[in-house]
């Protein structure tokens, strides 16, 4: 079992459904089905597809860390700041104007987790040769 990757993927799975959602409502409120030909619409799709595009490995890299043996401590930090560089990133790449500094911070925090589980994967798997 890996209940920290389980806990931390059940609550990405949670906001990637409401990211989801945002875009639903976007191209919606205006009239766009396909494509991104509104700016509000492609600010919601590009938070989406962020989320889409970074989360999957780090949910891998936290499955291996956990099946390998990181502290509980580490796995929690780690699941936290991702999913708040993720909720920071979307924030920021919503706002109209956008706000970087957060979407800075988000993408900051996720690179800071997929190069602390990738650091902490290599230390283990030397450990165990």
């Amino acid at each position: 079992m890996l209940p920290a990757t389980a806990l931390y993927a059940g609550l990405a799975g949670l906001y990637f459904v409401w990211l989801s959602t945002r875009v639903i409502k976007a191209r919606r409120v205006h009239r766009v089905a396909l494509g991104t030909t509104h700016r509000l619409v492609e600010r919601a799709a590009r938070a989406h597809g962020n989320f889409a595009e970074y989360v999957p490995l780090a949910l891998l890299l936290m499955a291996l860390a956990e099946a390998n043996g990181l502290p509980g401590w580490a796995l929690h930090a780690l699941g936290v700041a991702l999913l708040a560089g993720r909720a920071l990133h979307a924030h920021g790449i919503a706002q109209e104007p956008e706000v970087f500094r957060w979407r800075v911070l988000g993408t900051s925090l996720t690179f800071t987790v997929i190069g602390a589980l990738s650091a902490a994967l290599l230390g283990l798997a030397l450990a165990g040769l």
